[in-house]
This record gives structure tokens, C-alpha cells and sequence, in this order.
């Protein structure tokens, strides 16, 4: 649960070609299962089940979504048939006549914010994205720990039910609206792309998320709702997903700390690759301060509770190895990327997309870990590259 100023604690040819690339990025973004519909008019859950005619393609290799247009422009193995370049000499008496010159191509234009470049969440330099198993233990870690919970067990904030944070992919042609804010001088103007029937968060919170994946560009509200013909929100942010740039300090966004949500989920379609490569969300009950990368705080700084922007990670020494292959994957995540403090809740609770195809029982066995198999890093040294 977030508190932002006192809440309470509780996306034969070239048709082909199209379709290969909407298969790779359906799975790449959840699949059939990315989210379940909750009931009545608020859905809950996480991506859709996206139509084959999403053309859009995953780089598994390097963990990026491509574009379609970065797919070979013709089938492997095609063979070119030689064409005689003269006919035989044939005698005869012609008049004449210059040649018609062929009709100049007309370039292809582009649609307004497309590129060819990969969109990938956040560049590999920011922080959300670096390795931190080699960083010092703070100083204050045990102290850290303790006040968030030394004895409370590691819990995943999403399943196979709709729990989690759900995320909705859009297009140009998706509708766009001017929100109104509660926080409006913290917040990001919009408009924001808000699906005719979007996927938003069960409980108090309701997050909406959407992504634009042409644009590569993330758009995320904070307790939204909707009202008339027009939609209402506490707060929300927009974010270039191929920017490292923070927003002001002191400004929240969707988020308590001011960070985006979207790059710290755990989705379903990574921990299919066998391997999450950036740090996951997580909550505490009380915050005070903030701390990079985090911009906003929900109580003043002090010493004795964790900063927002807090990054902890699970000691190498802890042994995984009798875990499921899925959790394996979170596990073998939070001991190289951590997690991220982003919002006052239960503690040690890690988020994630909700899917239909999480196995609920294997993540179960997280509880098997507590707040004393987690140690506070020392980033003062790591900032966006």
C-alpha cells in the first residue's frame, strides 16, 4: 500500500513477418495470462490477451522489445532466378523514342514517434538495470533491516488471481485524456492513453500503467478513477523509457518515492527467460526521507527508519537451490539487482504483474526467507549513467 502524504499502511510476405513479431512480443509481455479481469467496471490483472496483429517483436538475447521493422525483409533461403539481360539481335527499321523514366519512389513515413531502435525498460546504465552484488553492506544495515522487519518473511505482491500491479499496452490510435489531479503541481500534465476498458490495480492504490511501445514511453497514475467522460487520479507521471532522467526532486509520481513502478514489476514473460535483469519494487510499513534514485518522501528524514530509495539485496550466502525453477529466478535477482524501496506497505512485500500462469504455490515458498537474510547496500556511489 502506498502512502503519499499520509495514505494509510494497511503492452507467403510481409504478413508473415508481422505476425512471427506479434507472437514473440505476446509472449514477451505476459501472454494470455498477463492479467485477469477483475470484476465489475474496474478490471484487475496485467496485459491482455493481446491479438496475433500486435507486431511487435522481443530480443530475448539482450532482454529488449524490438520493432517488427528490425526483422529481415525477406524469407532465409530464398533463391533469385537470372534474367537475360538481351533478347537476339533481330533486323528491323524502329523510330525512335526516348525512354519513359520510372515514376520516383515516394519515401515511407514514418509514424510520428516511431524509431527502428529497440525500446528497452530504462537504458542499461540506470540504476534500475545495474548489478550490485559486488557493493559494500551499509553501515547501517542491521539497524535498516530491524526496522523493517528482521523476523517478517519475504512476500510476493502478485498471483495468479489478479494481485499485482497490472500494466496495459497502447497505441496512437488508443484515446487520449486530460486527467485531473489531486496532486496536480507534482504531477505530469498528460494526456494520458487510457484503454476504452483498461487493466487497473485491485484495493486502495489503483495504479494504471500504460506503455507505448512505439513511442517507447510510459504513462502511470496513481489512485485513479473515472468520472463522467473524463478520468481523475491522485498523481501521475510520464516517463521516456530511453531516458535516465529523474524527475525534480521532490516530486512524487504514480509511485511514493517519485520512481516509476513499471521497470521494478517482476513479469511472468522475463522469469520464463530464466532471468530478471534489474531490481523488483518492494514496501516497507514507515518511511522517512529519500535517497537516490528515489525524489519524494512521505515523512521527514530521520535515522532510525529506511529512506525512500533504499536498495537491499538477498546475501549471496543464502542458499537457493531448493526452490522452484520461477522463484530460483526472483531469488537469483534479488541477490544481483536487489530491490528498491518505492512505498510504505507490508513489509518485504515484492511486486509484480498479475498472470493466470504463475504458480502460486512455488512462490509460496519465499515466506521460507525473513528480514535477516537480506542485507541495505551502499549506493552512494551509483547513480544513472
Amino acid at each position: 500500500m502506498r502512502s503519499f502524504r499520509g495514505r494509510s499502511v494497511p503492452i507467403a510476405g510481409a504478413g508473415a513477418l508481422v505476425l512471427v513479431a506479434a507472437v514473440a512480443a505476446y509472449s514477451l509481455l505476459g501472454g494470455p495470462g498477463a492479467g485477469t479481469q477483475g470484476s465489475g467496471p474496474t478490471p484487475g490483472g496485467s496485459v491482455p490477451s493481446w491479438p496475433a496483429s500486435d507486431a511487435w517483436s522481443p530480443d530475448l538475447s539482450s532482454g529488449r522489445i524490438a520493432l517488427a521493422s528490425d526483422a529481415p525483409s525477406s524469407s532465409p533461403g530464398a533463391q533469385t532466378t537470372a534474367v537475360p539481360t538481351s533478347k537476339p539481335t533481330v533486323k528491323t527499321t524502329v523510330t525512335p523514342h526516348p525512354a519513359t523514366p520510372k515514376p520516383t519512389p515516394k519515401p515511407t513515413a514514418k509514424p510520428t514517434g516511431a524509431s527502428n531502435a529497440p525500446c528497452s525498460v530504462l537504458p542499461s546504465s540506470n540504476v534500475w538495470n545495474r548489478d550490485i552484488s559486488n557493493l559494500p553492506v551499509a553501515s547501517n544495515s542491521a539497524a535498516m533491516v530491524s526496522a523493517i522487519g528482521h523476523d517478517d518473511y519475504l512476500h510476493p505482491d502478485f498471483d495468479a488471481i489478479g494481485d499485482g500491479i497490472p500494466y496495459n499496452l497502447v497505441t496512437s490510435s488508443t484515446p487520449k485524456y486530460n486527467v485531473s489531479f489531486q496532486y496536480a503541481d507534482e504531477s505530469d500534465a498528460g494526456p494520458y492513453p487510457i484503454p476504452s476498458n483498461p487493466k487497473i490495480e485491485k484495493g486502495s492504490d489503483r495504479h494504471l500503467l500504460s506503455i507505448d511501445l512505439s513511442q517507447c514511453k510510459l504513462w502511470e497514475l496513481y489512485d485513479v478513477r473515472h468520472s463522467g467522460s473524463g478520468w481523475s487520479a491522485g498523481s501521475g507521471a510520464v516517463f521516456n523509457l530511453r531516458s535516465n532522467s529523474l524527475r525534480p526532486a521532490g516530486w512524487t509520481s504514480a509511485d511514493a518515492a517519485g520512481l516509476p513502478i513499471y521497470p521494478g514489476l517482476v513479469r511472468y514473460s522475463e522469469v520464463l527467460t530464466g532471468s530478471i535483469k534489474h531490481a523488483i519494487r518492494f514496501t516497507a510499513p514507515d518511511t522517512c526521507g529519500y535517497i537516490y534514485p528515489a525524489r519524494h518522501l512521505t515523512a521527514d528524514p530521520c535515522s532510525g527508519l529506511p529512506p525512500m530509495g533504499l536498495r537491499v539485496r538477498l546475501k549471496a550466502s543464502v542458499d537457493i537451490s531448493g526452490f522452484g525453477p520461477h522463484a530460483r529466478v526472483v531469488l537469483t535477482a534479488l541477490k544481483r539487482y536487489g530491490m528498491i524501496l518505492a512505498d510504505n506497505g507490508s513489509p518485504w512485500y515484492i511486486s509484480g504483474a498479475p498472470d493466470s500462469r504463475w504458480n502460486d504455490d512455488e512462490f509460496h515458498q519465499l515466506q521460507n526467507l525473513t528480514g535477516s537474510d537480506f542485507e541495505v547496500v551502499n549506493t552512494s556511489s551509483l547513480r544513472n549513467g
